[in-house]
C-alpha cells in the first residue's frame, strides 16, 4: 500500500520546527492536534480510520489542509464526506495528502510527481513558492517523530 517516493534536492528553505511538548516529541497526529488549526483534518482522519496509521512508525509526509482550507470546499462537502457510507472516498482523499517517507522542503524538485499513499501522484511546483497540486505550502517542515507536516492552503483532490 505504501510506496516510496524519491525527490531530489532544491528549494529555498522555509520555516522548520521540531514538535515538542513538555520535552517529549510528538507524532503527526499529536503535532497537528497541538497546532489547533487542523480539527477538521483530524476529525476526517478519525472518520476514515486513519488515525492509528498516522500515529504509527511511518515515516510519512503529510500535506495538511487547515480548517480554513476545508471550510472553502462547497457547502456540505465535509459533512457528506464524514458520513459512514463515504468512508472509502474520504480515506482516498486523505491518503492523497500523504507520501510515504519523510520529505523535507529541501528535498523537492520543481515539476516532479510524487507518489501518494492513495496510489496516484501529486505534482510539485516550485515556480511561485512551493505548491502541491495547486495548493500553496504556507508552512513547511514541521517535524514529528514519525515524519513531517507541510501546511497547505486548500484541500487537494484526486481525479
Amino acid at each position: 500500500m505504501l510506496r516510496s517516493t524519491t525527490l531530489a534536492v532544491t528549494v529555498a528553505t522555509l520555516m522548520g520546527t521540531t514538535a515538542l511538548a513538555d520535552g517529549h516529541a510528538k507524532d503527526i497526529v499529536d503535532t497537528a492536534s497541538a497546532a489547533g488549526s487542523f480539527t477538521t483534518l483530524l476529525a476526517a482522519a478519525d472518520a476514515a480510520g486513519l488515525v492509528d496509521t498516522l500515529k504509527s512508525e511511518g515515516p510519512f509526509t503529510v500535506f495538511a489542509p487547515t480548517d480554513e482550507a476545508f471550510a472553502a470546499l462547497p457547502e456540505g462537502t465535509v459533512e457528506t464526506l464524514l458520513l459512514p457510507e463515504n468512508k472509502d472516498q474520504l480515506a482516498a482523499i486523505l491518503t492523497y495528502h500523504v507520501i510515504a517517507g519523510k520529505v523535507l522542503s529541501t528535498d523537492l524538485v520543481d515539476d516532479t510527481e510524487a507518489m501518494t499513499v492513495q496510489g496516484t501522484t501529486v505534482m510539485i511546483d516550485l515556480d511561485n513558492g512551493v505548491m502541491v497540486d495547486g495548493a500553496t505550502v504556507t508552512t513547511a517542515d514541521i517535524e514529528a517523530t514519525n515524519g513531517v507536516i507541510h501546511v497547505i492552503d486548500k484541500v487537494i483532490l484526486p481525479e
